[in-house]
């Protein structure tokens, strides 16, 4: 499976503010880059505390996007998947709204009432791990169904997590021209963080794209 995290940061490297209130980081254009790179995809990850601060709907925007992953044999959106240790995501959130497979990825200690209402809701549950998602074999049992590139779109815990299972294989970030600050804000890597043996990047793109820059990494 290739693994291919996705964000959008101001320029001291924060995803939102202290409060994790969402700011419009980048546009137009850079909403088109992101719906290309979801079409692209078989699936889209997210970590419960994105879902529960900024209730997303994941899909692929463009209806000229939807109409080519549909002639290609492909689900019109690709898959919604949840990091959610403890099957904090909510019954009613807009990524089970509509006929797009969801999974949501558990641990063991993960109540069994709430993952009930999330199976009624039809999240399929994956659980991998005793007191947090083991994302490396969650991610195989993605495989197994059929994932075969997977788009991580964050936030900040997340990635960090797939930096530390040496599980990303591409990065691409936006680094729009604002500074937001506050050593509470989160962070593209938030997490414990890297003391030593740090994640290799290889820079293989920069562009311009609206007022900011998105730099493209591959991870050997």
């Amino acid at each position: 499976m290739e693994v291919v995290v996705n964000a959008a940061t101001s320029v001291d490297g924060k995803l939102s503010t202290r409060e994790r209130r969402q700011v419009r980081i980048s546009g137009e254009a850079d909403f088109d880059r992101v719906d290309r790179l979801r079409a692209s995809a078989n699936a889209v990850l997210v970590g419960v505390g994105t879902v529960l601060a900024d209730d997303p709907q994941l899909g692929v925007k463009s209806e000229d996007r939807r109409i080519e992953r549909l002639r290609n044999g492909r689900p019109a959106d690709p898959a919604r998947v949840v990091a959610d240790s403890r099957a904090r995501t909510p019954p009613d959130a807009t990524l089970l709204d509509d006929d797009a497979d969801v999974y949501l990825l558990v641990s063991a200690a993960a109540p069994e009432e709430r993952l009930a209402p999330l199976r009624e809701a039809g999240a399929t549950v994956v659980e991998a791990g005793e007191d947090r998602v083991d994302l490396a074999a969650a991610l195989d049992e993605l495989e197994r169904e059929g994932v075969d590139r997977l788009l991580a779109e964050g936030g900040g815990e997340l990635v960090f997590s797939l930096f530390e299972a040496g599980l990303v294989d591409e990065l691409s970030v936006f680094v729009g021209s604002l500074v937001i600050g506050g050593r509470e804000a989160p962070t593209l890597a938030d997490g414990e963080g890297f003391v030593e043996a740090f994640p290799d990047l290889d820079l293989v793109g920069v562009n311009r794209v609206d007022d900011g820059v998105v730099l493209r990494y591959r991870c050997p």
